[in-house]
């Protein structure tokens, strides 16, 4: 891992000393957040919304007004203007239709949202949200996960629950590892990410008749569970197949599937710019967290490994030692852009983050050249009772050659020089410009008043 580290010092102090403490930042005697906290920063986080719940996504409303709708984990969507004002009324209400969420820690709601591509057209948009088990799901099983399209009323200020049309449900064994994340590709198709069905290691609670099988689910092409998807909304009941999905033709894998061996994916996002890559970034068990860049018919390894490690997941703090190296049907496993280690089961490390990853995007915006190109993202918290989290750059190599590895360093706002803003960072958001917002929370719960959305801004 390679941590850029700035030391600026008063010019009366004279140059042994000067010395001195750069060769200590450098050689990591000084902490890292000392050395950090000199560092001079020109970005600041301008409040937009407060007084929410758990902000989940953002998405521009592509029309030149600046409208942004805004949801939240526990089931409800905002229209937002220009000024983040929130309209008097809510744009949709999906609590009724939704599993009952706990209040405590949860990663079940509403998780994902994207405006079709002719949104102003069409009046299409898509969600995904925790739905009550179907009568036909495994017995003791949690939940299902269903993706729905949705239509705007003729004042495009409110849409109307009652056009709902189910596109996708997925039977979820546990609560958590859900994932849910949707975007819109440039080829048209919306993708998907979906987590491994929860629980620790891709196993399963057995006992409660919610076992995984012996390779996982992320490893099996026989479920949607621990992939991402690929679907055509516009042709097809309810949905179409692109032609080239690696098992469009149904006789080694489901048709659906465009990437697999995925653990709990936290953020997924387009490049709006470069080549146009598809970023996801994936939660780890105990050792490494990870971003990915997601290619067609690409598996990531789970639960056969974990960042660059093999994974054994009745020993899953220590690397096995006969590690494979390709995946159960023979393919080899696509190598993450990035790991990170996690401060699970850690206490602290220098060269941790936090305790989980949370996905971003690339930075295309004009307020901030320096950072054109690199990847925005961060960590969730570094404690799972505190709200910790840190902003964190990554610097793709250039060229974006396949195999290359990224590096990555705190995002140094000018009043969090070491990138922490003393909030849990939930997730991101994207405008029209292609200016970034941090989608933070003061609380662990996706209920209460403490969420916040912020804007990246010059300051």
């Amino acid at each position: 891992m390679n941590h850029t580290l700035r030391i600026l010092l008063p010019m009366r102090r004279s140059l042994p000393v000067c010395i001195l403490f750069a060769f200590l930042a450098f050689a990591g005697v000084l902490p890292r957040a000392i050395a950090e906290s000199n560092s001079v920063s020109n970005i600041g986080l301008k409040l937009i919304t407060e007084g929410i719940g758990a902000p989940m996504a953002l998405a521009p409303v592509a029309d030149g007004s600046g409208r942004m709708l805004l949801a939240e984990q526990n089931g409800v969507i905002h229209l937002l203007d220009r000024d983040g004002k929130r309209g008097e009324q809510l744009f949709l209400d999906l609590r009724p239709k939704m599993v009952a969420i706990n209040k405590g820690m949860e990663e079940r709601g509403l998780l994902g949202l994207a405006l079709h591509p002719q949104f102003n057209s069409n009046r299409k948009f898509y969600v995904v949200y925790s739905a009550p088990l179907r009568t036909n799901a495994p017995p003791k099983w949690d939940h299902a996960q269903r993706l729905s399209e949705f239509k705007v009323g003729a004042d495009f200020t409110s849409a109307d629950l009652a056009s709902e049309r189910v596109i996708l449900e997925i039977d979820e064994p546990d609560w958590n590892h859900n994932s849910g994340r949707i975007a819109f590709g440039p080829d048209g198709f919306l993708y998907m990410s979906v987590g491994d069905g929860g629980a620790f290691n891709d196993v399963g609670d057995v006992a409660r008749g919610r076992g995984h099988p012996p390779e996982g689910f992320g490893q099996r092409l026989d479920t949607l569970l621990g992939k991402v998807l690929r679907l055509d909304v516009d042709r097809g009941n309810p949905y179409g197949i692109p032609k080239d999905n690696p098992y469009a033709d149904g006789k080694k894998g489901l048709p659906e599937i465009f990437a697999y061996g995925l653990r709990n994916p936290w953020g997924m996002s387009f490049d709006r710019g470069g080549k146009r890559d598809l970023i996801l970034a994936d939660v780890g068990q105990d050792r490494w967290e990870e971003i990915n860049v997601i290619v067609n018919g690409g598996n990531y390894g789970w639960r056969l490994r974990e960042g660059f490690d093999g994974f054994d997941p009745k020993n899953p703090r220590s690397a096995p030692t006969n590690a494979v190296s390709v995946g159960v049907d023979g393919k080899p496993f696509v190598d993450p852009v990035l790991t990170y280690k996690t401060l699970r089961g850690r206490g602290t490390d220098s060269n941790a983050f936090g305790v989980t990853v949370t996905g971003g995007y690339v930075y295309r915006g004009k307020a901030f050249p320096a950072l054109v190109g690199k990847y925005i993202f961060a960590d969730w918290s570094r404690s799972m009772a505190i709200p910790d989290g840190t902003l964190l750059v990554a610097t793709i190599p250039s060229g974006n050659a396949a195999g290359a590895r990224w590096t990555v360093e705190p995002l140094a706002l000018k009043e969090f020089p070491n990138g922490r803003i003393k909030s849990y960072i939930w997730a991101f958001g994207e405008d029209a410009d292609g200016e970034l917002y941090v989608l933070a929370n003061g609380m662990n719960s996706a209920f209460g008043t403490k969420g916040k959305v912020f804007k990246l801004v010059p300051q």
